[in-house]
């Protein structure tokens, strides 16, 4: 079976019309997807800002997520939760998809493959903590009194301000995520490593495996292609339905 894994659309950060537009990528990738029988994992951040509330579910991609539905009535795509997938309660799950906070242990082939976000990882034996103020916004005391003072629409409008504050000072510094593949690589069984979050999009080759980071689809439309033994980084072109090499250059790495 082939295999897309995409992160970082961050839909709901732009213009209207930029949105739409991004929202419409998406939704041609999943249709594509559904129609060729290829297995989907989002790796965090669909969403600028995600938080569900016990009564409200955000207006936002209502279309890209009905057309998920439709693809998970016949595979089921998986979703590791980013840092801007701030609260989860139960809609992606309804929605169909398979939901895993912050990690997920796949085989393929032969070879073990760790998915994550990148933004940090809960437990200690990772050696990936995560900033100080993601476990104060994921902090249940926090969480509760925030559900209380507010209300869904309202503290999504206050989480789509902070987003934007947020944003910049959280891409493009790869080095963290690099350095912590190549060490962890070398001190573990996992044989490939694939993230998102820092929207560097690059396949690295290091003595204990292999790291692959998916890039930021809102900016390039990069996505990580698995098929016939091969990990590949293409970029998806809705308009055409195809995937085209990134950077005028095929860059892949073999099973």
């Amino acid at each position: 079976m082939e295999h897309i894994f995409f992160s970082d659309v961050h839909l709901g950060a732009f213009s209207n019309e930029v949105n739409s537009k991004l929202e419409n990528e998406v939704i041609s990738l999943v249709e594509y997807c559904r129609q060729n029988s290829i297995q989907l994992h989002v790796l965090g951040d669909l969403f600028d800002y995600w938080m569900e509330f016990p009564d409200y579910i955000p207006e936002l991609g209502k279309a890209m997520l009905e057309k998920f539905d439709e693809y998970n009535r016949e595979f089921r795509a998986n979703y590791i939760t980013g840092n801007h997938d701030y609260w989860t309660l139960s809609h992606f799950s309804d929605r169909g998809f398979s939901v895993h906070p912050e990690e997920l242990h796949l085989t393929i082939g032969q070879k073990k493959i760790f998915l994550i976000h990148g933004d940090g990882l809960s437990e200690r034996r990772y050696g990936l903590p995560h900033p100080v103020l993601n476990h104060f916004l994921r902090n249940p005391g926090f969480t509760s009194l925030y559900r209380k003072l507010f209300s869904g629409e309202t503290g999504n409008r206050i989480m789509k301000k902070f987003s934007d504050f947020t944003r910049d000072s959280e891409n493009l510094k790869p080095q963290r995520l690099s350095e912590w593949s190549n060490f962890f690589l070398r001190n573990s069984d996992i044989n490939i490593i694939i993230s998102g979050h820092d929207h560097v999009p690059r396949i690295e080759t290091f003595d204990g495996g292999t790291y692959i980071n998916c890039g930021a689809f809102f900016r390039d439309q990069t996505v990580i292609k698995y098929t016939n033994d091969y990990f590949e980084l293409v970029v998806w072109n809705g308009r055409e339905q195809q995937f085209e090499p990134f950077d005028n250059l095929f860059v892949k790495t073999e099973l």
